[in-house]
């Protein structure tokens, strides 16, 4: 692997100063969309204040020495339903209730199946060429997509959620295969419009290795297992779709995921180290980088990196995009060290541990802080691997 390592770093992602996705959104941004929802102006209007709101931004991420450049998600209101919208056979719902974070809940916007579940014609195909055109040659274009895991974890988020998909579906197994269709779909289409770096943003992880969690989801299921059981049961599915929908993709087409523990308002979903799941996720799943999120001791210590696979990468999230203070400088260069014990540090990268803006409330930090996030990644970039 390490021979031909050096000439690719500039053509895939990760790269060494790295962000996950999702920028803050502009304030004119925010506005049209209130206007859009109130029926004040049309689709049209709304997607030129989006088109001008990503040039911009696009502009910025450059500036800023960013490599792998996003459209910021600036045209979903979530990182995940959007894109869970826009396959068909699936509804745009509304949960009894939001998904809880600590100290906040969401919009209880969610998703249901009613009817086969295909890719065709998805909606961020057009995005990504609007995106590609935007970037030509100046920078990588990556698109971010929620994993396959993530919309199964959707469809089974409560007992209503279950009725209802299986009131479609049969049994789990054509469940499974029609997602996994259904995403490789999208993705042949979006390699076909050029993309050659796709991210795969996960919390299904990160929401297994609570226990608090794992107790709901065991309840809601009627599951009779112990705790691991009912963890190892869901690690072996979100595997399955996971890497179900990387089987056979074109040779060319970097697939990386990034791992977090929820983001919404500066708020978090779960807590817990990777340990439970490191074996299955680092060992077995089959993508060429992880970004994690490692911000905050609800993350847990390095130590699961060990179980990384030979030649993978990982994406160091260790700046906060949930806060503005800025992260002292010596301290994430001595983090980066002690994870080095356990990845080669040309295998490292750097990057905020989630997207500013993972719904477009975004985060408690304003723009200027976000750049800044972005440039004291460069210097720490600059430092550690020169």
């Amino acid at each position: 692997m390490s021979t031909n390592c050096h000439c690719h770093h500039h053509q895939t992602a990760p790269f060494r100063v790295d962000h996950v996705g999702s920028f803050l959104r502009p304030d004119r941004l925010v506005q049209a969309r209130k206007a859009y929802q109130k029926g004040e102006i049309s689709r049209d209007e709304l997607r030129e204040v989006e088109d001008e709101a990503i040039k911009d931004l696009v502009d910025k991420q450059i500036a800023a020495g960013i490599k792998g450049v996003t459209d910021g998600e600036f045209r979903r209101a979530y990182w995940h339903l959007d894109f869970f919208w826009g396959l068909n056979g699936v509804e745009h719902t509304q949960a009894k209730i939001g998904y809880q974070f600590h100290d906040e809940t969401t919009k209880a916007d969610s998703c249901d199946v009613v009817g086969k579940i295909t890719g065709d014609n998805h909606p961020f195909i057009e995005d990504y060429l609007f995106l590609k055109q935007l970037v030509g040659d100046r920078a990588i274009v990556r698109q971010t997509i929620p994993a396959p895991a993530q919309f199964y974890f959707e469809l089974i988020r409560d007992e209503e959620h279950i009725e209802q998909v299986y009131s479609v579906y049969e049994d789990k197994e054509t469940l499974f295969a029609d997602i996994i269709a259904a995403y490789q779909t999208v993705i042949q289409d979006l390699y076909t419009a050029g993309l050659r770096n796709l991210q795969i943003d996960d919390c299904t992880w990160g929401a297994i290795v609570d226990n608090q969690l794992i107790e709901l989801f065991a309840a809601a299921g009627g599951h009779t297992q112990t705790l691991e059981e009912v963890r190892a049961d869901f690690a072996a599915d979100f595997l399955t779709l996971n890497n179900g929908i990387i089987k056979d993709l074109p040779e060319d087409l970097v697939v990386n995921t990034h791992v977090c523990r929820g983001n919404f308002h500066s708020t978090w979903a779960s807590q817990g180290g990777y340990d439970a799941v490191a074996d299955t996720l680092f060992g077995e799943e089959n993508v060429n980088a992880y970004y994690l999120e490692y911000d905050t001791d609800r993350a847990g210590d390095f130590t699961p990196l060990a179980k990384v696979a030979d030649g993978k990468k990982v994406v160091l999230g260790l700046l906060t995009s949930k806060f503005g203070a800025l992260e002292d400088k010596e301290t994430i260069i001595a983090r980066i060290k002690e994870a080095a014990q356990y990845v080669p540090l040309e295998n490292l990268y750097l990057s905020p541990q989630c997207g500013f803006a993972s719904t477009e409330e975004g985060n408690k930090l304003t723009e200027e802080q976000q750049w800044a996030k972005i440039k004291l990644i460069n210097e720490i970039a600059a430092e550690v691997w020169g």
